[in-house]
């Protein structure tokens, strides 16, 4: 179990898994910038996190519910959580874009479906990611490969903030679009170091 002040917010899963540099810089650090990504994915979730509740038939919607697990070491909030007549709790994230390649998404999903979990002491089986750029949602299982993995994730968050350490810069293709770019500089640690071989090796010696 863990003390408030060790928990982290559900964003940084989802940032350690873009890449762990990223998280560091976001949650260690506290750095942040902004882009064209991350202001559509705002405007986004503000339609979304209104704090607003409503009736819709046999379901009430709940925006912008806060959440936290002193188990995981976890706080933050899910867009909405949608709680059926039939007892069924029903989590909805909002993303920007289209599903993706990895399960960074699913995870953060998990994640707050395992607070909830722990809030309200009932199983949640699936929840949904909805994506606006195919204005639809993507239906997720909570099942026990998803649940590992999510654990697994918020552990090794949990150890990199812990241990205050910002992993060295590696350029990759997805570097591009992340709004940390201009701070993190990828593509410069790279020409940093192959300048300090550079003069190592005309020095006579090798790092």
């Amino acid at each position: 179990m863990y003390d408030e002040s060790d928990y982290i917010m559900l964003s940084a899963l989802q940032h350690y898994q873009f890449c762990p540099r990223q998280c560091a810089l976001i949650h260690v650090e506290q750095q942040w910038a902004e882009n064209r990504f991350t202001a559509e994915g705002k405007v986004l979730h503000e339609r979304a996190d209104s704090g607003s509740a409503q009736q819709k038939g046999g379901m009430r919607v709940v925006r912008t519910l806060p959440l936290c697990s002193s188990l995981l070491g976890l706080s933050g909030q899910a867009d909405v959580v949608e709680f059926h007549v039939d007892g069924r709790i029903y989590p909805v994230e909002y993303k920007r874009g289209k599903p993706k390649k990895n399960r960074c998404d699913e995870v953060q999903l998990c994640a707050q479906a395992l607070c909830l979990e722990e809030m309200l002491t009932v199983p949640i089986e699936c929840g949904a990611l909805f994506y606006g750029q195919r204005r639809r949602r993507k239906e997720v299982q909570f099942d026990g490969e998803l649940r590992a993995l999510t654990q697994e994730i918020i552990a090794k968050t949990h150890q990199m903030i812990q241990d205050r350490v910002t992993p060295r810069a590696e350029y990759e293709k997805k570097c591009d679009a992340c709004s940390l770019f201009s701070l993190c500089l990828p593509k410069s640690c790279g020409s940093a170091r192959s300048v300090s071989r550079y003069m190592n090796r005309m020095l006579g010696g090798e790092l």
